[in-house]
């Protein structure tokens, strides 16, 4: 862990950004606060008020004094027990409660940022941010600063009865001090090393899990089982050792606080005895002073403790809100709402990259009217992909404008814009659920109704009625027990049940099989019809009846034209289009 890490416990200003997420819920937060100072106070007053009854009511034999001090001393006992039961149920409420709105709050910013910010951030760094940091946090209300005040009240006042009742009891019990605080420092560093060790080895067992489990076909293609365990458990051992090694210095740590306990405790024994045969000191006091000690070290053993998980709540903490407070990657809105259109697209002068140093589109010029198709082709890395990226606003342009319906797509708000353009891609992503909720996406204006019409215009209800569940069987993680075609047939539906002015194809027949292709070929020209489509086709022969065919080269447009110009015209087309012919 580095210094700058370390010394985010004492960053008061992020502190302050921690304890304001438990604004909406200050009745509750302050009261947690009150019950745990107050406890603070009243656990150090029951010694004091035994001591009382053991110096007031013993000597002068009144038992009924002494039941009535007594029955007093349980009453606060019982009070104390209800105030921690209390403080417990309100600071585990703030926690799982601030939880829960901050993981809301870090999910929504997600879904608002642009994608360039997800092609540069790992997914298991977001996963991370959204679910093991957000938990970390609660610990700084459940377990973090309100109880580290508590006890450092508790000891403060603990001391002030105690010098106040007796100083040199006092210097003698606590002479053991200087040993308690060395050895505290040493467990506090030793267990922040080891508590960021187990967090790098479980980020490293679960990278290597997920990876595996995923790529789990090219391991047994490759017959590399018994070479991924030994691996794995290579790591699972590194796992296991950072655990152990934290759960070493806890029990280095508590039985050093036992003993210095008991050392203190055998030195007050040693010393009063010594004040009660020289009667300087009371049986009271001895007493009192024994329950002190006990007192006193209890928050001792818990303090470095409670500061570790402060000091990783922080941390936590400033991870989050350095992804949340940061508005560069936000998609930004325009203001008109996008009703009705024709679906007339044209890009002008149109200059984009996803780095400064590296152009990807250069003077990208064309139009679409309605009902048009469009065809885009090239090399992979040519750019194509890109060009309908910045129609759908995943990305912004650098220069130039594209236009729907003659105006910037940055004046429209992004749910409207979005609402009149279907994209299809070649990697149908499907989630875990039914096949009617992947294609409503939880849109409840979409009725099943209207889904199976869809479906059975585009040929795909044939197969999803044949399932034993029809259009509510359930569909493993992306779709795996779907085959590549049933899942195409499956998106184009999700696609065509908003009713888009504007169609958008991305190679959706590359992976598929000849049979197959003719089934989504006839659903693709239903799905055409009436709208303006731009269709990105790695097959050539899929494209031959588009309006006009765009060669892009190197993030530029090299040729344009029908199919069968641009087979005359002996350029970039005709050979593409003969290699592929020639590879049949």
């Amino acid at each position: 862990m580095s210094k700058d890490s370390a010394a985010k416990i004492f960053d008061w200003r992020l502190l302050v950004k921690i304890f304001s997420l438990a604004l909406p819920y200050q009745r509750k937060f302050y009261t947690a606060v009150f019950l745990t100072l107050s406890m603070a106070i009243l656990g150090p007053l029951r010694p004091a008020l035994i001591q009382h009854a053991l110096d007031t009511y013993v000597p002068a034999n009144d038992s009924l004094g002494l039941l009535n001090f007594c029955l007093l001393i349980f009453a606060l006992l019982f009070i104390q027990s209800i105030m921690q039961w209390w403080s417990t149920i309100l600071a585990n409420f703030l926690g799982q409660q601030i939880i829960y709105d901050l993981r809301n709050k870090v999910y929504k910013h997600l879904f608002s940022l642009r994608l360039n910010f997800f092609d540069k951030t790992p997914v298991g760094t977001l996963v991370t941010r959204s679910i093991s940091d957000i938990e970390t946090i609660s610990e700084v209300f459940s377990e973090g600063m309100i109880n580290i005040a508590g006890d450092i009240l508790q000891i403060i006042f603990l001391l002030l009865l105690m010098f106040g009742t007796n100083v040199k009891l006092s210097l003698v019990c606590l002479s053991v001090l200087p040993f308690l605080f060395y050895s505290g420092y040493l467990f506090k560093e030793k267990i922040k090393e080891s508590f960021e060790d187990v967090r790098n080895q479980v980020a490293i067992l679960n990278t290597y899990v997920q990876e595996h489990l995923s790529g789990m076909q090219i391991v047994q293609l490759f017959n590399r089982e018994d070479r991924e365990l030994e691996s794995f458990k290579e790591i699972n051992a590194r796992h296991r050792d950072a655990n152990i090694k934290s759960v070493f210095y806890y029990s280095v740590f508590f039985p050093v606080v036992e003993v210095l306990t008991a050392i203190s405790i055998g030195l007050l024994v040693w010393y009063g005895s010594k004040g009660i045969i020289a009667e300087e000191i009371t049986l009271g006091t001895m007493v009192s002073f024994i329950m002190y000690i006990n007192l006193f070290f209890r928050p001792i053993r818990t303090l470095a403790d409670r500061f570790n998980n402060l000091q990783m709540g922080m941390i936590a903490a400033e991870r989050i809100f350095v992804l949340i407070e940061d508005e560069t990657p936000k998609e930004t809105e325009g203001q008109l709402v996008l009703n009705q259109t024709e679906g007339n697209i044209e890009f002008k002068n149109i200059y984009f990259s996803y780095n400064a140093d590296q152009p990807v589109l250069k003077n990208i010029n064309f139009t679409v009217k309605k009902g048009q198709t469009i065809a885009l082709v090239g090399a992979t890395g040519a750019g194509k992909s890109s060009i309908i990226n910045l129609l759908s606003r995943f990305y912004p342009t650098e220069k130039g404008q594209i236009l729907i319906d003659g105006t910037e797509i940055e004046q429209y708000t992004l749910a409207s814009l979005r609402s009149k353009i279907s994209v299809v891609m070649q990697d149908v992503f499907l989630f875990t659920g039914s096949i009617l909720e992947n294609i409503q996406l939880y849109n409840n204006t979409i009725s099943e109704e209207t889904i199976i019409a869809c479906a059975k215009q585009l040929g795909a209800h044939d197969f999803i009625s044949k399932m034993p569940n029809g259009y509510h069987q359930k569909v493993t993680e992306r779709g795996s027990s779907l085959s590549v075609g049933q899942r195409q047939l499956i998106s184009f539906v999700r696609a065509m049940v908003i009713n888009p002015a504007i169609l958008i194809l991305d190679e959706a027949t590359s992976s598929i099989d000849h049979d197959t292709e003719e089934i989504i070929q006839h659903a693709i020209l239903k799905m055409r019809e009436g709208r303006s489509s731009i269709v990105i086709a790695h097959r050539l022969s899929t494209i031959a009846n588009a309006d006009e065919i765009l060669v892009v080269d190197k993030g530029e447009i090299v040729e344009r034209g029908t199919h069968q110009s641009l087979l005359e015209n002996s350029g970039y087309y005709k050979n593409l289009y003969e290699h592929q012919f020639a590879m049949q």
